[in-house]
């Protein structure tokens, strides 16, 4: 909730500022010359603070729950388990009006998991339990993802190692170059690590 007053206000500090300035901008002058930006440039930073207020005090309040979640297996039970445990974590965050950002970093068997691909002939290929399980999974982990707004991250070293398409991933998943070099940018960044054992 923080985070959206702290954006509000942001934007009205813009809109206030774009206000006081445009009654000196130059029109005569297409928008790609240079004098014409310099001009804008000099306006905006000896403005008066628009509406009073103080745009270099406002803090953007950090996330106060950051958590990756690390699926590198293969086991569907597992897997749905996991997924429990999301959809626990953030209904409780969102009770509480707690700001959240849980991701979900994919690599190795966790593959399986972003696509409807069998991905045959890998080492990653769907098995008996996956394909009766693959219905309720991939609705559970969208539901997380456009519902919860949990971030879906896969390894591209993976995806490239195995020839899949891109277009193949579902809808939202971020590729990024190696999943365990995320997950450890992520602890970097304060993330705390889950891995549903």
């Amino acid at each position: 909730m923080t985070r959206v007053l702290a954006i509000l206000a942001l934007i009205t500090s813009a809109i206030a500022l774009a206000v006081s300035v445009a009654p000196y901008l130059r029109t005569d002058v297409a928008a790609t010359d240079m004098a014409a930006v310099e001009e804008i440039v000099a306006l905006t930073e000896t403005a008066p603070p628009a509406a009073g207020i103080d745009v270099d005090a406002i803090a953007v309040p950090e996330v106060a729950h950051k958590i990756v979640y690390h699926a590198d297996y293969s086991d569907p039970r597992r897997f749905s388990s996991m997924l429990t445990s999301i959809n626990n974590m953030v209904t409780t965050y969102q009770n509480e009006l707690d700001d959240y950002d849980v991701r979900i970093v994919f690599n190795a068997h966790g593959i399986r998991f972003v696509t409807d691909d069998k991905l045959d002939k890998t080492p990653f290929a769907e098995d008996k339990v996956l394909a009766e399980r693959r219905v309720d999974i991939s609705n559970r982990l969208r539901s997380l993802q456009e519902v919860q707004g949990v971030k879906l991250e896969l390894c591209e070293l993976t995806r490239a190692a195995i020839g899949l398409d891109p277009a193949r991933l579902y809808p939202g998943v971020e590729r990024v170059p190696s999943g365990v070099v995320r997950v450890a940018e992520l602890q970097a960044d304060g993330f705390a690590y889950m891995k549903v054992e």
